[in-house]
């Protein structure tokens, strides 16, 4: 049972001045010694610490031995005097293999051990006894013992070593659930900037992709801060700032204070694009903007987790292409992640950005809403509010409620209050219709006598860029309007083809008139302007039959000039046309077309013609070129096969059967790192035949401590919608297994609901999905499994 509101809001009337003097010790291999001293002041009655699953507990209490009840997940505290106590908890624990908890990685590629505290949501207690809700926030002081050659990081500054033994200063008050520690063999680039001790960390093995990228990382860091450091009026608030590149992260990064986890996909090995760039940028800047916003302010209860992502999400891409330098993020944002949030937006399970307190009842459901509605919509509708209110007064009005509640909990109330205080315009009426509400308005233009008119179907009040062009897609002017009630005619632009919304300043779904709609269909890779074609590349597929989609990626892809545009449309497609929507008799021509799109025509421009080979490797059913590909370790006009085209080469060979069990070895042998053994995995399990679906369902589900990413590399071999009779017999098994392996955590329960079946599914199947959600179902697998049923729909 996750923590409740009413446990979290009885709790935090009851306690306060909490703190925690934690002591790790992780020498051993097998399992971790957890001993923390808790001292809180009470009004007196019973509480509980959360603990997950110890193997071993001893308990102190104001210096005396007890054996209170421990049911696994909590430590009663029964009849508390009011006044000041101290508890200590001394328990072993097992390391995890999910990414929730203490977290323990071996590198294949030097055997080498690390371990991270991988922390969230209702995951503090798998690490130590607490108190495990956001608004206890509490200072945390840490030792740790090691190996004496490892690092070890967490989130205040060191301040003694003594051989093995690490101790950290103590936090400010933060909440635990963004406590880190991070130990082993790390390869460190060190600097400090603007008074701040700061580093970027990867495990020794990366230690070449580092250097590589280091002078980039360290520009964009100090980019990033100094940035922060003008617009925002509150100080960094921590004593230091390293960044962790991490093995087997669930999330893309984690915002700890003064210590930011990162996926390692912000160290691609081999070739680094410039949407490898762009993205890596956004989740610097993003996850420093959480410092702020999210570490020294934080949220009183989950409801309003959006004002953490939303927030940072909105930096994040902001920040990257404004300050860092790295245009072209927005565009990613309006291609990838834009088009994400309208169809979570459609789905039953959409929510406000800002849900109500009673709609978020409990952790478990909590953990459902850091979703494309958090992130995706909120950044977009704040990128509104931002449009709307003016830069200024929106960063006043943050500069003033982060000072009001430094170190603290917050609302969006508070923050309402806050801009309401500094903004001449009704702040609570738009977030009313904006945050309060689910849904999105639709934006349509029309035509009277050849007069473009704009109008809104829906209640929100929209400021955006209009576009004009001629019938050859020349831009004649542009201009930003106020949609609020009345249609807005423009005159000006009689005959001409217009593009409302054009520089993505809103969010609403977009209907072109029929003029301006055949213009861009049969034109739109000649606009000049990129962030003007993702906002039309997603209207053109948005709710388009499959068919007038294929056509209108054989007839643009080809000349779409944008890299990121050419991932997005094919990603799009392979994620949802192919994965969810064709019948098994179609899916074979749609990749033909898809492949005839991708062609390799000599491509001069690398970025671009590594987009497209990467399109061709997972459509193409031509095994001998992708057996060429493999030999020559390049494709037929000479682009080197990088490590993820090269295991997506193998994978699709795999799928063709074009490639045996020895050969996908030898691949992984030739890698020789942990992503090539995710690779090697995938690539096994995509092979077309029934003992190799065996094998590969009984490590998914044989295997109680399999990791989430073994998990996932195993899940994308086994379904393939070209081998739909072969795979059909696990639909069943898998909603059948999948609710066990839910129960694990909430990481794998979101992975377990990741895996659901890639393929169109058959009447009678997805009547199966209907009668398993009527049973005991986990609130995360739930949550997937409904909207796998509505993107069928």
């Amino acid at each position: 049972m996750s923590l409740t509101l009413d446990e979290a809001r009885a709790r935090a009337t009851m306690l306060s001045a909490v703190s925690y003097d934690l002591a790790l010790d992780i020498t051993s291999p097998h399992d971790f010694r957890s001993r923390v001293v808790v001292r809180f002041d009470t009004t007196g009655g019973g509480t509980f610490l959360e603990l997950h699953r110890a193997e071993s507990v001893e308990v102190l209490l104001d210096g005396e031995k007890i054996d209170p009840a421990y049911d696994g997940r909590r430590i009663a505290l029964d009849a508390l005097p009011s006044g000041t106590h101290e508890v200590i908890v001394d328990a072993r624990l097992r390391y995890v293999s999910d990414g929730e908890g203490l977290h323990a990685f071996i590198d294949p590629a030097d055997g080498e051990r690390y371990v991270g505290g991988y922390l969230g949501l209702d995951i503090t207690q798998r690490l130590f006894a607490c108190f495990d809700q956001l608004d206890l926030k509490a200072p945390i002081s840490l030792t740790v013992t090691a190996d004496p050659a490892w690092t070890v990081l967490s989130n205040g500054v060191p301040t003694a070593r003594d051989g093995g033994r690490h101790t950290f200063a103590t936090t400010p008050p933060i909440a635990c659930d963004l406590f880190v520690v991070a130990a082993g063999p790390f390869h460190s680039v060190r600097w400090e900037h603007g008074g701040v001790p700061m580093g970027w960390h990867a495990r020794r093995s990366l230690a070449a992709e580092l250097d590589r990228d280091a002078a980039e990382l360290k520009a964009v860091t100090e980019a990033c801060f100094d940035h922060f450091a003008r617009v925002f009026t509150e100080p960094f608030p921590f004593d230091s700032y390293d960044q962790v590149i991490v093995p087997e992260l669930n999330w893309g990064a984690m915002e700890c204070p003064g210590c930011v986890t990162f996926n390692e996909f912000v160290l691609p090995r081999g070739r680094v694009t410039d949407d490898d760039r762009r993205r890596r940028a956004m989740v610097i800047a993003h996850e420093m903007s959480h410092m702020w916003f999210g570490d020294l302010v934080s949220p009183l209860w989950w409801e309003d987790a959006w004002l953490n992502e939303s927030f940072a999400d909105y930096m994040g891409f902001e920040v990257a292409e404004t300050v860092a330098g790295f245009d072209g993020t927005r565009v990613s944002f309006e291609a990838v992640h834009k088009p994400s949030a309208y169809l979570a937006d459609r789905r039953r399970s959409t929510h406000p950005v800002a849900p109500a307190t009673a709609e978020v009842p409990d952790v478990a459901t909590a953990t459902t809403i850091f979703d494309h509605i958090s992130y995706g919509k909120g950044n977009a509708v704040l990128r509104q509010l931002v449009t709307w209110l003016g830069e200024e007064d929106f960063l006043a009005g943050v500069n003033a409620h982060l000072t009001a509640h430094r170190f603290g909990n917050a609302t969006l109330e508070d923050l309402l209050s806050a801009l309401d205080t500094v903004s001449p315009r009704d702040v609570r009426g738009w977030a009313e219709v904006w945050l309060r509400r689910s849904g999105h308005d639709t934006i349509r233009v029309t035509r009277r006598d050849g007069v473009p008119v704009v109008t809104r179907e829906g209640t929100r009040p929209h400021r955006f860029t209009v576009t004009a062009y001629d019938e050859s897609l020349n831009m004649i002017g542009s201009r930003m309007i106020d949609l609020v009630g009345e249609p807005v005619p423009l005159p000006e632009w009689a005959h001409l083809v217009v593009v409302p919304n054009a520089h993505g300043e809103t969010f609403a779904r977009l209907e072109l008139d029929p003029f301006s709609r055949d213009a861009v269909v049969n034109g739109l890779a000649r606009l000049p302007d990129p962030l003007v074609r993702a906002g039309l590349w997603t209207t053109l597929l948005d709710g388009t039959p499959p068919a007038a989609q294929l056509e209108l990626l054989a007839r643009q892809l080809p000349r779409e000039p944008s890299p990121t545009l050419v991932t997005a449309a094919l990603d799009r497609t392979r994620d949802h046309l192919i994965r969810r929507v064709l019948p098994p008799a179609a899916v074979v021509a749609a990749l033909e077309t898809i492949a005839t799109a991708c062609a390799d025509d000599g491509e001069p421009d690398e970025q671009r013609a590594v987009a497209l080979a990467r399109g061709l490797a997972w459509s193409t059913a031509d095994r001998a070129l992708l057996r060429r590909w493999l030999q020559k370790g390049a494709t037929d006009r000479g682009l080197s096969l990088d490590p993820e085209l090269r295991w997506s080469v193998v994978h699709r060979l795999a799928e063709l059967g074009g490639i045996d069990e020895p050969e996908i070895e030898a691949e992984r042998l030739r890698d020789g790192t942990a992503d090539g053994v995710l690779g090697a995995l995938t690539a096994l399990a995509a092979r077309p035949t029934a003992e190799a679906k065996a094998a590969a369902w009984a490590a998914m589900t044989g295997d109680p401590d399999v990791s989430v990413r073994r998990f996932r590399a195993l899940a994308t071999g086994l379904w393939s919608p070209s081998q739909r009779e072969l795979v059909a017999p696990y639909v069943t098994a898998y909603l059948a297994a999948a609710p066990t392996l839910a129960r694990r955590g909430s990481a794998f329960a979101a992975a377990a609901g990741r895996a659901f079946p890639a393929l169109a599914l058959t009447e009678q199947e997805l009547d199966a999905v209907r009668d398993a959600l009527r049973h005991d179902t986990p609130t995360v697998l739930q949550r997937h499994w409904n909207d796998e049923l509505d993107d069928r729909s």
